[in-house]
């Protein structure tokens, strides 16, 4: 299909792995300019877009089926005129950059983490035309909540993870630019989500007095925002005086702690490298005494190397004890470059998805009793679509319900009354799911 390229530039973007990800696709989109129009069809496109991720083993083989797919798309739609050029992007890039690039010729822009500023300069040339009107950010989760990614790359040694070795040392955004993206989102969509690899380390490179309370003060100003979330809090960096502080910030800060904790186990923890490589159960204790009623996520690592049967029994007591709102399991991966890669006493296969499938078992019963004790209440839900499968029917969440990872509230409305994205409503809950709940307006 030939397309007039001196018109609008059509961009098909496929964004994996996490949402620090999505942002530096958002942020290239915006960059692109005005005239840049997403599309749906791969094919009707100027340019195809696959920001990826190689974090782990299953997100390598996504990333990579994805753009042998979009390999093909090209391919076919140049057999009809013109075809699009064919951009990847991110994390896969980074990690394994020249042996892709000999792999796979038909791409024809790659795009490293290491250049990311430069992104839309190289994209521009790469589609021979120029880029003058481009925006802070073209935002592809509105019109119910936005990302706001505070930091990048991580300083942590943890001994399994590739972050560093892909994204480089922690370093932090400043305090004003951030603060005015997040007004800038603010206005278009009610929820912010600050994300980073470690939210907590916030301004710990910096030497200007910006710090994550400066941030977060002048983010809980802006006077649109309705709901705060923060995601990724470490376990050492959610200390006494952090926690004063959020709990006296108040709205519109959600006490919703995302704690990737990946063990209980202190073996573990240390074998791990964690930073925080003591009893987990401190973390959850000192948030739960400044937030009783806190919504708690976390995730974990089954199968590391030298975990036990012994190690595993403590790690499901704990959940069991703990009870989590909201819980991740990953099998261990060995990273091709991390330490852990290279220990002795690795875990079988199936021993990591039986664990894999024990833990998320046993945290089904915890999800399903914690949510049946909202059935009967009202509870405010941020509505995020409507239901494409039944009229006067919406996905919403509550504010306890991250999105993307956590479960969703249907709520149904009367035939007369519509529910526009975006939007927060008070819903009576009536019933409860394993990880969802619905509700009346």
């Amino acid at each position: 299909m030939a397309k007039d390229r001196d018109s609008s530039l059509r961009v098909h973007t496929v964004s994996l792995g996490c949402p620090k990800n999505l942002v530096d696709t958002e942020r290239l989109l915006g960059a692109l300019g005005r005239a840049m129009t997403p599309v749906d069809d791969p094919a009707g496109a100027d340019l195809i877009l696959v920001n990826t991720c190689g974090f782990i083993e299953p997100a390598i083989k996504e990333s990579v089926d994805t753009i042998l797919a979009m390999v093909r798309e090209k391919e076919e739609a140049g057999e009809a005129g013109p075809g699009p050029l064919l951009a990847v992007a991110g994390c896969l890039v980074s990690r394994f950059g020249r042996d892709l690039k000999d792999e796979l010729p038909e791409v024809d822009l790659w795009l490293s983490t290491e250049e990311i500023e430069q992104w839309p300069a190289m994209a521009a040339r790469a589609l021979s035309r120029p880029v003058e009107d481009g925006l802070p950010r073209r935002v592809s989760t509105a019109p119910a909540f936005a990302y706001l990614k505070i930091s990048e790359g991580c300083s942590h040694n943890c001994r399994f993870c590739t972050i560093p070795s892909i994204r480089g040392p922690h370093l932090s955004w400043p305090v004003d630019y951030l603060a005015e993206e997040a007004a800038q989102l603010a206005a278009e969509v009610p929820e912010l989500i600050v994300v980073g690899q470690d939210s907590t380390a916030y301004g710990s490179d910096l030497d200007n007095g910006d710090d994550v309370r400066k941030l977060l003060t002048r983010l809980a100003a802006i006077p649109s925002l309705k709901w705060l979330r923060l995601m990724y809090l470490y376990p050492a960096g959610l200390t006494e005086g952090l926690l004063g502080f959020l709990r006296d910030l108040g709205e519109p800060f959600l006490p919703y702690f995302d704690i990737p904790l990946q063990h209980a186990h202190p073996d573990v923890l240390s074998s791990m490298g964690r930073p925080f490589a003591r009893d987990p159960r401190r973390v959850v204790d000192r948030v739960r005494s400044f937030f009783p009623d806190a919504a708690l996520r976390t995730t974990f690592i089954v199968g590391y190397p030298g975990e036990t049967d012994e190690h595993f029994e403590r790690l499901m007591q704990f959940v069991e004890q703990t009870r989590f709102h909201h819980l991740g399991v990953f099998p261990y991966w060995p990273e091709e470059g991390t330490p852990a890669a290279a220990m002795a006493d690795q875990v079988p296969d199936e021993t990591k998805l039986a664990r894999r499938d024990a833990l998320m078992e046993l945290q089904a019963g915890i999800s399903e009793d914690v949510l049946s004790g909202y059935v009967g209440e009202t509870l405010p839900v941020l509505i995020e679509r409507p239901s494409p499968e039944w009229p006067n029917l919406y996905l919403g969440r509550a504010w306890f319900q991250a999105p993307e990872v956590d479960g969703v509230t249907y709520v149904s409305a009367p035939p007369e009354t519509e529910l526009a994205p975006g939007t927060i409503v008070d819903v009576e809950i009536e019933e409860s799911a394993t990880y969802d709940l619905s509700g009346l307006v």
